[in-house]
């Protein structure tokens, strides 16, 4: 008989249909609330997305495998997992990003201390959003490490970091199988983006570094593999069953008989591909909560790294704006880097995206600059920062409530945009980074002071010197932060009210808790 290996992983859910994601270890069908799927083939390895219809209410279910039930675990001890319809027009999303396996040196998990409250008590979300950085490729735990020495020799390029799709599929089931986390994952509907480390660290940065990459002997399988699974992992759980029916690359995996990784090879090929300005695929995807619209916008496969640069394809970005319009009262965007930084590094990071296009020795310092600080945010992209921003201003001035939520950056902190022309609503942006990680002790007094008001100035003066950068369209505040630690946001809308709850983990990391930080008021 097949096994579960993974999942299963609740992902889209509407008022009235969901689908579940699995992987098992053998061909089979497996079946979930009475909706069946037969699983598809990837490099050996088996999956299925089981689209349920006819949601009527809570729903409890199981997990079937020709017939024989393997959800939930014998002696579980957590709840049933449910699928809950979405309705009303209450709001909590819970978000974060930036999470490492298991491992004692990085704390207690944040998102674990959320499961294990929500399992024996507690206010239940309509979604969680898992804003980059799910699986780190390029700084994988001793016990991957160890797996991966098994099959190569980790003394040869990339050594422990992940190689192909095989070492990927094992990197994800590192991530999601501690049981807390399968647990919450199987009843909380999911929706998610990648950012670097899902691929590598500063992936798509800019021209040279992709330049650098593809002179090595590992980088083309790496991003291939990497790609393939962010589809199968990742990708097809954020698609609505209209949206699955529609994709082509979709129809032909479910449908094709025997071993598709040829079909998601050459797809994966072709995502990266950049002609005239543009690419072949898009990864951003838009989903609609209740009285929200949430646009998960992709600010790493979709980069223009030829001048002009962007961070967005002007095609996409087209989507993007056409998506942003309608009549929801609230605009979530969801992008892995924050929009608004703090201020000293967002105008750094204007400076240098000007300095990178000089020639000769001045250009080749500011781009080993850019790399070697991650000076690759929106602000490094002036073009397409610029560009939100208008979106943002038409979205806030029709009366949407308008809130960036990203991660990224390890540290948390909310801050509120301002216009040269009073909005109808107001906009935010939220940051809640990292879930489980760390950041860099010496970094913290950093970022502290890239928040303190007279240095931006210094800075903002600085950059205005120069004519080839314009004047910022936004100005913004610090409401909140600087905060260090793991920690989990939620966001709660209630009507025309929009606040946002921040938690941190603590305790130890076998029992991890969250402590409450301040509920920051939005609206």
């Amino acid at each position: 008989m097949a096994e579960l290996l993974l999942g299963p992983l609740l992902r889209y859910v509407d008022a009235s249909c969901a689908t579940v994601w699995v992987e098992t270890d053998a061909p089979c069908a497996v079946e979930v609330a009475g909706a069946k799927a037969d699983t598809f083939e990837v490099d050996g390895r088996h999956y299925a997305l089981v689209v349920i219809e006819g949601v009527d209410g809570p729903t409890e279910y199981d997990v079937r495998i020709d017939g024989d039930v393997v959800w939930p675990e014998p002696d579980s001890p957590f709840p049933p997992s449910r699928i809950t319809p979405l309705t009303g027009d209450t709001l909590r999303l819970v978000f974060g990003s930036c999470r490492k396996p298991d491992g004692r040196e990085w704390g207690p998990d944040a998102l674990a201390a959320y499961a294990l409250r929500l399992a024996e008590a507690g206010e239940w979300p309509d979604a969680l959003l898992l804003l980059g950085d799910q699986v780190y490729a390029d700084e994988t735990s001793d016990a991957m490490a160890e797996w991966i020495a098994q099959r190569r020799d980790i003394g040869e390029p990339p050594g422990r970091q992940v190689a192909d799709f095989q070492e990927y599929a094992h990197l994800y089931r590192e991530a999601w199988s501690s049981p807390a986390v399968r647990w919450l994952l199987s009843t909380v509907p999911t929706s998610m983006i990648f950012d670097d480390h899902d691929m590598h660290d500063d992936w798509n940065t800019s021209a040279s570094w992709r330049a650098d990459a593809a002179r090595t002997s590992w980088w083309a399988e790496r991003e291939r593999g990497g790609l393939m699974a962010y589809w199968i992992y990742q990708h097809i759980g954020n698609l609505s069953p209209d949206e699955l029916a529609a994709d082509d690359t979709y129809r032909a995996v479910v449908t094709a008989d025997g071993d598709t990784a040829p079909i998601l090879r050459a797809f994966a090929d072709s995502a990266v591909e950049e002609i005239e300005g543009r690419k072949n695929t898009r990864w951003s995807y838009r989903r609609d909560f209740g009285p929200a619209r949430f646009l998960a916008v992709d600010t790493r496969c979709g980069r223009v790294l030829q001048e002009p640069r962007g961070m967005l394809s002007d095609a996409e970005f087209d989507w993007i704006e056409a998506n942003a319009e309608g009549d929801h009262r609230h605009l979530l965007i969801g992008s892995s880097l924050p929009w608004l930084m703090p201020p000293v590094i967002s105008h750094l990071q204007s400076m240098n995206e000007v300095a990178c296009r000089r020639p000769g020795l001045r250009g080749r310092v500011a781009e080993w600059v850019r790399r070697k600080a991650d000076l690759e945010h929106w602000p490094a992209f002036r073009r397409s920062s610029d560009r939100l921003a208008r979106l943002i201003n038409r979205a806030a001035d029709s009366g949407m409530t308008v809130c960036v939520l990203s991660g990224d950056v390890h540290h948390v902190y909310v801050a509120e945009a301002h216009f040269d022309q009073p909005t109808a609503a107001r906009v935010f942006q939220l940051t809640c980074s990292p879930m489980h990680n760390a950041a860099e002790r010496f970094l913290r007094p950093l970022f502290v002071m890239a928040w303190w008001r007279p240095l931006a100035r210094v800075f903002r003066w600085l950059m205005l010197r120069s004519p080839e950068i314009e004047p910022l369209p936004v100005e913004w505040t610090k409401l909140h932060g600087p905060d260090f630690g793991n920690t989990i946001a939620t966001l709660r809308i209630d009507g025309d009210h929009v606040a946002v709850d921040l938690e941190r983990a603590r305790g130890d990391s076998d029992r991890p808790r969250l402590e409450p930080l301040p509920t920051i008021r939005l609206n």
